[in-house]
């Protein structure tokens, strides 16, 4: 085995934990799987001869990415930032370990990302790191550039506001299935302008790679275009609950061929993933509920 199979093979076996850290991170699959990827372009471009612990380095690498990627996103909504609502997330035990920390994420599912994205990128680094994958305060501090005491501070204040967040979980998942069945409902029955009323104005549509290669579009952005990709459709689609949230998926054959993932805040929906791959769908938690 050559050196470059060899680190591929190691990266393999991180990736999974990469891409916990990096959902938790960004709160999109598509955007988690980017980073991900990016940091095995940047393992593949370095001189590993040096990098005693492989895991914790692509941890820091894809921790840096991610905290690029938010830092951009929070330039691109600062204009329209409003107060956002915030669900309860009962905290890991201190000494967990990561993979125990990326099933507890799981399990909370919605509500975790609808915390996390009140709080401020350095925020959100700390806490995801430290909280949710138990990584120490002096590794945190340089990817934030701050000091471990300050990358404290910045967790404790997060924990804070989740702590403090008094939207009750299961009502949040109501609320959310509501505006998935409704979307749901007013793209079978083509109604535009019931599509137009679910959709933030700067909504997102995006594709994976297996979803493009049936005919979906890469990327459709603004609510007028994302309408009129989904009016007069759907029809054979399901509602289901899609790693603990509300989504929907079309079935042929008994399996899961697509599912669509539905980012939703202040009772709008912001962003649409559609997803294909069939690693990603057996390894997604999926539950088709009753209409």
């Amino acid at each position: 085995m050559d050196e470059h199979e060899w680190l591929a093979e190691r990266f393999e076996a991180e990736r999974s934990h990469l891409r916990a850290v990096a959902y938790r991170m960004l709160g999109s699959q598509n955007e988690a799987d980017d980073a991900v990827q990016e940091s095995w372009l940047r393992l593949s471009r370095s001189d590993t001869s040096a990098i005693e612990n492989l895991g914790g380095w692509l941890t820091t690498v894809v921790a840096r990415v991610c905290l690029d990627m938010l830092r951009s996103r929070e330039s691109r909504r600062e204009e329209s930032l409003d107060a956002r609502e915030s669900d309860p997330l009962t905290l890991r035990e201190e000494g967990g370990d990561p993979e125990q920390e990326a099933l507890m994420a799981d399990s909370v599912g919605l509500a975790l990302l609808v915390v996390l994205d009140t709080l401020n990128p350095a925020e959100r680094l700390a806490f995801v790191l430290h909280d949710l994958f138990a990584m120490p305060f002096d590794e945190i501090a340089p990817i934030v550039g701050r000091s471990p005491t300050a990358a404290r501070q910045l967790a404790s204040r997060a924990r804070r506001r989740v702590q403090g967040a008094t939207t009750d979980t299961e009502a949040d998942l109501t609320r959310q299935r509501e505006i998935v069945d409704a979307f749901l409902a007013a793209s079978r029955g083509g109604d535009l302008d019931a599509l137009l009323a679910l959709l933030d104005p700067d909504v997102v549509l995006r594709s994976d790679h297996a979803a493009v290669a049936v005919g979906a579009s890469p990327e459709v952005r603004g609510a007028a275009a994302v309408a009129g990709t989904f009016s007069g459709r759907a029809r054979t689609a399901q509602l289901a609950l899609i790693d603990g949230a509300a989504g929907v998926v079309w079935v042929t054959g008994g399996q899961p061929r697509i599912i669509f993932s539905f980012t939703i805040r202040n009772g709008k929906i912001v962003a649409i993933d559609l997803l294909a791959d069939p690693e990603r769908l057996r390894q997604t938690n999926l539950e088709i509920l009753s209409e």
